[in-house]
């Protein structure tokens, strides 16, 4: 997707591979690519007049949730920066790669299989007894992510801040962050900031705004 970005492919076009051989998550992480499962990506042109190019990792968040919402209403939470779970084991995965004047937008999904020998917990919409083929959820997500960005650019970062906070975690959970720099942060999750940021309350009261990191439910 990033060659046909530097090729000037129009924005809205949407790659899906039935198996991945080098999938990539966040921080050089590999990723499990068994046949079954959605790998897909798409662009986004970034304009002048649009909203922090990093706040997409919002947009492609709310648009993963109300889709795999519609397979399993009610179970899927956000999780800070790019993370979609349930029962706090994790289904899917987003990761964003500026490419020039576009952002590429990954998006990993665990539909037929999960698997059992990473640090985090995973799951997959088949370990709910949900069949769907990643042609098909693909298709929903496409029409679901096309509204959301028109949201963005519409309306501006505040309405998707909202519907992305509206369908985390509560505020108040506990969390563990791993800064890049190395140490870790607990504390108390208190929303995203207006730039997407993730916003922890520590022991003390105050309030740490963090823009990069790991971070764990306790």
């Amino acid at each position: 997707m990033i060659a046909l970005a530097a090729s000037g492919v129009e924005e809205g076009i949407w790659l899906r591979a039935e198996r991945q051989t080098i999938g990539r998550g966040r921080l050089g992480r590999s990723w499990v690519s068994p046949p079954g499962n959605l790998y897909a990506s798409t662009l986004v042109r970034v304009r002048p007049s649009d909203p922090p190019a990093a706040t997409l990792a919002l947009v492609a968040a709310v648009a993963l949730e109300e889709t795999v919402s519609a397979y399993v209403p009610g179970m899927a939470l956000l999780k800070w920066p790019n993370d979609l779970l349930i029962d706090g084991a994790k289904l899917s995965g987003i990761l964003l790669e500026r490419a020039g004047e576009s952002v590429v937008i990954g998006i990993g999904v665990n539909l037929a299989h999960h698997p059992t020998d990473t640090d985090r917990r995973a799951t997959s919409l088949a370990a709910y007894n949900v069949a769907i083929a990643a042609e098909d959820f693909v298709e929903t997500l496409v029409e679901a992510f096309a509204r959301w960005v028109d949201c963005w650019r519409g309306q501006g970062v505040d309405v998707i801040r909202r519907r992305w906070v509206a369908n985390a975690h509560p505020a108040g959970t506990p969390l563990n962050v791993r800064l890049p720099e190395g140490p870790t942060v607990d504390g108390l999750f208190d929303g995203l900031d207006p730039d997407g940021a993730l916003i922890l309350r520590l022991a003390d009261g105050t309030r740490r705004v963090i823009h990069a990191g790991d971070v764990f439910l306790l």
